[in-house]
């Protein structure tokens, strides 16, 4: 009888299915002198979990120090100056002459022109975009040929019954 239960633990083993309380009725069983032939495989797996299960590293590992690295917050701190260099002298600039104009009138003048600039640019970019009622004309054209379409087909399916 325990031969029996023996070897359905096993089996319930190799499936990955005992619990550790089987797992260690199993340990006992094959920790005894006398095991059935047919399970002296099992036996010499089971004393080596055992055996592995006890066993302990006591040596002292040698730690290596990493060699302090100064000059990576160096880095740091050059990208820093760097950036900080770059946007003081980008936004330096030694005459800020903006084309401000004093003159009132003369700044209307100057307003009239470039607006009546923009506004012939604009109408010029309009008047070519004038070609595509034609296309809507051509889509629309194409969608009564396909309700012609459907009525031929809807005709001939009936013709073919």
């Amino acid at each position: 009888m325990v031969l029996n239960n023996i070897e359905k633990l096993i089996e319930k083993y190799e499936n990955g299915e005992t619990s550790i309380a089987e797992e260690q009725e199993l340990k006992r069983y094959f920790s005894e002198s006398e095991v059935p032939e047919h399970l002296e495989g099992y036996k010499s797996l089971f004393t080596y979990f055992s055996v592995k299960q006890q066993e302990t590293f006591n040596k002292a590992l040698p730690l290596k120090k990493a060699p302090a690295m100064p000059y990576k917050w160096l880095t740091a701190v050059a990208a820093t100056v760097v950036l900080l260099l770059g946007f003081y002298l980008g936004n330096r600039t030694e005459n800020q002459d903006l084309g401000t104009i004093n003159d009132p009138e003369l700044a209307f003048m100057e307003v009239s022109k470039s607006l009546e600039m923009i506004s012939t640019k604009f109408n010029q970019g309009a008047s070519t975009v004038g070609y595509l009622d034609e296309v809507n004309k051509g889509a629309s054209t194409l969608n009564y040929l396909n309700e012609m379409e459907n009525a031929t087909q809807i005709i001939f399916k009936k013709e073919k019954k």
